[in-house]
């Protein structure tokens, strides 16, 4: 391949992102409460697949070792590799509210990114930082 060519398949959407668990049953209820069903389970590859009403979806690999932080974002030494899933909702209040009264602790409360989102953060049981995002609009989209 030569440089600066391009690939000739391009990505066309985004299919799921896996999300190392260290514990099975607590990892699905929780991702259960935010909305997801596990539909399917790989019993070779210890993972599963997890679906939102709207056809979101996560698989979560459950052969993870419980480890106190995500080590993309806590450690000093900051290594490569995907630090968070980002999940659009409706309404970013809504959630928080709910999130509040679950006892789900916000990491990050809900704060813009740029002219096009607000967003908050969480943490699955593992550490696992998840994003969600209320896409607002802008006044040079209006235009």
């Amino acid at each position: 391949m030569s440089v600066g060519s391009q690939s000739p398949q391009p990505a066309r959407s985004f299919d799921h992102v896996g999300i190392r668990v260290s514990d099975r049953a607590r990892s699905v209820e929780f991702y259960e409460r935010l909305g997801f069903k596990e539909t399917l389970v790989f019993d070779k590859y210890e993972a599963n697949e997890m679906v939102s009403d709207d056809g979101v979806r996560i698989n979560l690999i459950f052969n993870g070792t419980r480890h106190p932080h995500n080590c993309l974002l806590d450690e000093p030494i900051k290594l490569p590799g995907v630090t968070h899933p980002a999940f659009i909702v409706d309404d970013i209040y809504e959630l928080k509210e709910w999130l509040d009264s679950e006892g789900i602790v916000i990491t990050e409360g809900i704060h813009p990114i740029g002219p096009r989102r607000i967003t908050l953060f969480i943490r699955d049981p593992d550490g696992n930082v998840l994003e969600f995002n209320q896409l607002v609009s802008t006044d040079t989209e209006n235009q």
